[in-house]
Order: structure tokens, then sequence, then C-alpha cells
């Protein structure tokens, strides 16, 4: 028996991974809309109410109208823009980031997926706070950079264009991003942290980074303490995988392709400083890898259908 999965937005770049990663799967049955009703309010509405699941890939505001046209309350929901991250009544969909957070993901009708910063900060992070080593009232700086691909359609087309952007380049320079107060609220921080994020001149792939001074910190908490509260976060055989940190260097593909997460903890131990660091694919863990893991835990299906790990 299938459950039946209505993508609204499934030609934008994440709309159209999702698909790829539910092709072929017995247990899916995907609702399709041809370009012509594509558009048409009615035939929307029919096909978010028709179906066991929708998983939104829109902008924010049409997110928003499309959940206002959900008129039954069979109808689960999978958000993948900013609209709902801190809204109340919405159940963050990030499985691995607290303790029975998948149980609730399970049980919710409305679910907003994840952002990819915060995804990678958010798993660095949040352990440490859970387990006291980070105070929630410290100043948290959290560096980043993205492939183009998380721009959507008009960036890959400037990247992919005649007179492509440089290797890099930095924004949000006015530490306003929209995603700062998912990493605020979901690490349970006092302070929105630092966010500076780049994007690279490569279609797909993330790093992101949180320096510690953790000589700096009430508990003066080492290196093996940071590692050792991430692997009891984070059990072996999911998606998030906890690697050694002595690598000589981390690249931004290097989960480039697959639905994974890497973390790291680098850094000095005499000098009580921390490097800890996130490698993931915007377009996989990022956001439809993550989304389609929401979906297979609310199905009651194997979390890790469909994706690549």
């Amino acid at each position: 028996m299938s459950v039946s999965v209505f993508i609204d937005g499934a030609v934008g770049t994440t709309g159209l991974e999702i698909r790829e990663r539910l092709a072929g799967r017995d247990d899916i049955a995907i609702v399709l809309l041809d370009e012509a009703r594509r558009k048409d309010p009615v035939a929307r509405a029919e096909a978010l109410n028709d179906s066991d699941f929708v998983i939104l890939c829109l902008p924010d505001d049409a997110a928003r109208e499309a959940v206002s046209l959900i008129a039954n309350t069979r109808t689960r929901v999978i958000d993948a823009s900013t609209a709902f991250r801190v809204a109340e009544g919405w159940t963050y969909g990030f499985a691995e980031v607290e303790p029975g957070q998948a149980n609730a993901i399970a049980e919710a009708k409305r679910v907003s997926n994840p952002g990819c910063y915060p995804t990678g900060f958010l798993a660095l992070l949040r352990p440490l706070v859970r387990a006291g080593l980070v105070p929630v009232d410290w100043g948290i700086t959290v560096n980043a950079m993205s492939g183009y691909s998380g721009g959507g359609k008009a960036m890959i087309a400037e990247y992919q264009g005649v007179n492509p952007p440089p290797a890099t380049r930095a924004y949000a320079l006015g530490l306003a991003h929209k995603h700062v107060p998912e990493m605020q609220k979901h690490a349970r921080l006092e302070h929105p942290p630092i966010f500076t994020p780049s994007v690279a001149n490569t279609y797909r792939g993330m790093i992101v980074e949180v320096p510690l001074a953790l000589y700096r910190f009430p508990r003066r908490p080492t290196l093996l303490a940071c590692e050792t509260a991430l692997r009891e976060a984070y059990p072996e055989g999911g998606l998030i995988r906890i690697a050694d940190g002595d690598a000589s260097a981390v690249q931004i593909e290097d989960d480039a392709g697959t639905d994974r997460l890497t973390l790291r903890v680098c850094g000095n131990a005499e000098t009580g400083q921390a490097r800890l660091i996130a490698t993931l694919d915007n377009l996989g863990k990022g956001a439809a890898g993550a989304a389609v893991q929401n979906l297979n835990i609310m199905a009651g299906l194997d979390p890790l259908a469909g994706l690549t790990v």
C-alpha cells in the first residue's frame, strides 16, 4: 500500500531533488499536475486536499497560502520554506536534533523542514549546549559557505551564465539573515548568533563552522569532551556521522551528492580553542534529503528510504 504525496513547487530546485529521491518507490505515489494546471488555484487546492502528504517547495508567502487552502484535517504537510520554522503549532523537522524529536515528527500534522545552514549549525552546537558545555548566554559565531544551488534558479543562472561571479562572495552583511531566528530558537540560545554566510562557485555542497574559545567557558570543556557529546548524540547508522578531527583539510564538496551530514571537532588542545565543522549537501540533508527523511518518518516507513548515506 502506498501513500500519496503532492509536491507543490515540484519544478524548483528542491522539488526536483525530492522527486528524484521518491522516483521508483512502490510505497509512494506522487501526485502530479501538468504544466497547464500547475498554477491553477482550483487544481492546486484539489491536489493539496486529496493527498495524504504535501511537501511545499515554495517561497514563504506562497507556502502560507498553500497551507490556507488545505480544508481538511487529514492532509499532513512538510514545508521546505522559512515560513514556519519558528512558528507555534509546527514541529521542527530535524529528527536528530533532540531526543524524541523523531517521535514528535512521526505524530505531527505540520512539519517545518530545517534550513541548510541551521542544519549544520544545530547539529554541531545543540548537543554541546544540552550537555552544559557551551553556556546558553554565550556569544556564538557561525561561519558558513554554500554551493550556489542554494540560491535557487536565479542564482544558478547567474553562476552558470557567461559572466559568473567570483570564486566566493560574502553576503547578509547586515547580520539579519532569515536563518538566524531558527538557529537561536532551536539551539536554545539567549542571543542570536553572529552568522557570516558566503556562496562559493561550486554547484552543491556546504561547510558550516562554529569556532569556540573553550578556555573561556565556565566548565572549560576539552576537545575530547565536545567530540564525546556529539558521538553520544548521534548513534552510528544514521545520516549523521562523526569524523576524526585530525583531518589536514575539509572541503565544501566532501558530502556533496549525498544526504548525510559529517561533523568534526578540530582545534588545539593546548590553547583550548576548537573549530566545530559540519559538511553536508545543501540540497541533500540541507533540503530535499531532509524532506524525504521527514516524509518517511511521518508515513511510518524506513527513515532512510530513498536516501544516500
